[in-house]
């Protein structure tokens, strides 16, 4: 019996040592994926891949504002027209967009891609637009303005020139779902890590969790603190590369879709929840509430912790996180 146990062991140990972690890195929906999977040799490990970037290319078409044939751009053609039916999982991914814009009071709004591009961040602006000229930029935005039917499916933009756009939501909506394929599929452990918009399952095949960095925004070399991430989603961001100085105040690319003025006070917030696409679309909500009301409301969520660092290079954590390290 104790051979038997033995030789049960021994199998069960060679299986778990037989397991590899294969990665590939590609651009999708305009930005860097890095897929990562753990599997029991190459060809396994590239069929899962392959599966991932189909997946990840589906999502890109159904939700793309910038492919003409997408519904996505068909809801934009006729904001201010008529009613556009769309595929059930484009009208749920606009739903739950709508809820989360009214859990942070507009801070997030998928109707954001209506804005007039009155800021530049590429150092071209020599002066600060006009009070006037930033109350027009954002006269389009309103989440309320976007109108569901669901029983028929239908999306509706009441104001013409009104445009959806799936820029703070989207990366994080292609890593749940392609996650999620891939456990289907049987794949028990990896990493979806689209530009920052990260989500894992299962455990690197040494047993160990996967562990993620927490870089310095001030130095993009440098790490202050490492996490460990067991089937959670992370996601960083950060405005440490687009800004500008006006009257000494630090403007960032990151806009308030409520006021059309560009937040200050935060230049990096990392979000950890169970799903991507939330962690997403609610670090765009902080960065745009501020360093204060946005730990505040992060606190106020069960299951989602975040992790801020102010213009001064301070950091601020919500209630449940700690730090391995806190390098100032």
């Amino acid at each position: 019996m104790k051979t038997l146990l033995l030789i049960i062991a021994m199998l069960i140990v060679g299986v778990l040592q037989a397991q590899q972690t294969f990665q590939k890195t590609t651009k999708l929906m305009g930005s860097r994926f890095d897929i990562t999977v753990v599997a029991n040799n190459e060809a396994e490990g590239n069929s899962f891949i392959a599966m991932a970037i189909n997946e990840i290319s589906r999502i890109e078409k159904l939700i793309s504002s910038w492919d003409t044939d997408s519904q996505t751009s068909d809801i934009n053609r006729n904001a201010g027209i008529q009613e556009v039916k769309v595929d059930p999982e484009l009208f749920d991914l606009i739903d739950r967009s709508i809820k989360i814009s009214k859990l942070t009071d507009g801070a997030f709004d998928i109707s954001f891609a209506s804005m007039d591009k009155i800021w530049k961040f590429d150092g071209s602006m020599t002066e600060k637009p006009t009070d006037e000229a930033i109350a027009k930029s954002v006269e389009k935005i309103g989440y309320k303005n976007i109108l569901l039917n669901k029983e028929k499916h239908t999306v509706f933009l009441k104001k013409e020139g009104m445009k959806i756009g799936f820029g703070g939501i989207g990366k994080g909506y292609a890593a749940d779902k392609t996650k999620a394929l891939l456990i289907e599929k049987g794949v028990s452990a990896g990493i979806i890590n689209a530009s920052g918009d990260m989500n894992t399952w299962g455990k690197q095949p040494d047993g160990k969790s996967w562990m993620v960095a927490i870089t310095n925004p001030l130095n993009k070399e440098k790490v202050f603190s490492w996490l460990p991430i067991d089937n959670s989603a992370i996601v960083t961001s950060g405005n440490y590369e687009k800004f500008i100085f006006f009257d000494n105040v630090r403007y960032s690319h990151i806009i308030d879709p409520r006021t059309g003025y560009p937040t200050t006070g935060i230049i990096s917030a990392t979000i950890l929840s169970p799903s991507a696409e939330l962690a997403d679309a609610l670090a765009t909500g902080v960065f745009v509430m501020g360093v204060e009301v946005g730990l505040d409301f992060i606190n106020q969520l069960k299951g989602v912790e975040c992790i801020l660092v102010d213009e001064n290079n301070k950091i601020f954590t919500s209630n449940h996180i700690e730090l391995d390290q806190k390098k100032q």
